[in-house]
């Protein structure tokens, strides 16, 4: 039995491609579609594939946020595997499948799919997105040939039911679980092929928002695992290691204003994460926040 949650916020107009993605797949197990959400706009939308599809069923979560609505449904879910998407994305043909191969391996407890820009290079955020994706994609591939941990993805997300009883609210649900299971000795595998399709925001404001709330939920994660034994893979020095990837990226010269731009940005996020987290003390908390243009 598999468990397919689809976690959503006022997202009416993308939740009914991101059911048909998953729906349209011939899945080899038994499975039940859960789609959660606070408001009432998306989950109107998604009860219009309830009446033809009996698999599909309907949680109004408090609001609260994405890592409460999550251990809520913990203790609902009927599912040996648990696979995790959102409602503002789509996934590939056969992706569920792809993931569940994995679990073939005993030893394996948790599985990221492989998130995909929508947009081309054609626009400053279209080519950040890509490099952004294009870069962590280089990353788990080399980390799973390593044999190392790897980090999940929130966008699609996998793991085994009934190991881990909740998620902390104040840390980036998709990395902390992936530790939980390894420091249970389990592996961290990456289905490739496994794609997640995401639409990106297309202005700094809602950027850098989204950039500093990821980051920001990754600082906390010392408080729940000991990142000495086990690495995090999203750190700032992390990432200033590979910024000489940045410069053979850009096959054109607008491309490369564009990667100056980039490397820019990401020191401000930086810098920011650090003023909130450790000057501040202002620690990343769960909740819904809105982002406009990947509606």
């Amino acid at each position: 039995m598999i468990s397919i949650i689809i976690t959503a916020f006022k997202e009416p107009q993308t939740i009914g491609k991101a059911i048909e993605s998953l729906i349209n797949q011939e899945i080899k197990e038994n499975y039940e579609l859960i789609i959660t959400a606070p408001d009432k706009e998306t989950l109107l939308t998604a009860k219009k594939y309830t009446d033809k599809n009996h698999k599909i069923k309907l949680y109004k979560d408090p609001g609260k946020g994405k890592s409460y609505a999550l251990n809520l449904l913990l203790k609902k879910v009927k599912g040996d595997i648990i696979i995790l998407t959102d409602g503002d994305v789509y996934v590939s043909e056969n992706s569920v499948n792809e993931i569940l191969n994995k679990f073939k391996d005993k030893k394996v407890g948790s599985v990221t799919g492989r998130p995909v820009p929508i947009e081309d290079k054609s626009t400053k955020y279209g080519y950040w997105a890509n490099f952004l994706f294009d870069s962590a994609h280089k990353l788990r591939k080399t980390l799973k040939q390593q044999n190392q941990f790897l980090e999940c993805s929130g966008y699609l997300w996998a793991f085994r039911n009934n190991i881990i009883q909740n998620f902390p609210i104040d840390v980036a649900e998709d990395s902390i679980v992936p530790y939980f299971f390894a420091e249970k000795n389990y592996k961290i595998d990456y289905a490739e092929n496994a794609k997640v399709y995401v639409k990106n925001v297309t202005n700094w404001k809602e950027w850098i928002s989204q950039k500093i709330r990821t980051s920001r939920a990754h600082e906390t994660m010392d408080k729940y695992v000991d990142t000495n034994s086990i690495p995090r893979t999203k750190t700032f020095f992390n990432e200033s290691r590979g910024i000489i990837n940045l410069f053979t990226y850009p096959k054109s010269l607008k491309e490369f204003y564009w990667t100056i731009q980039l490397i820019f940005a990401r020191l401000y996020m930086w810098f920011k994460v650090f003023i909130l987290v450790y000057i501040k003390r202002d620690y990343h908390q769960d909740g819904w926040e809105g982002v406009k243009s990947t509606k």
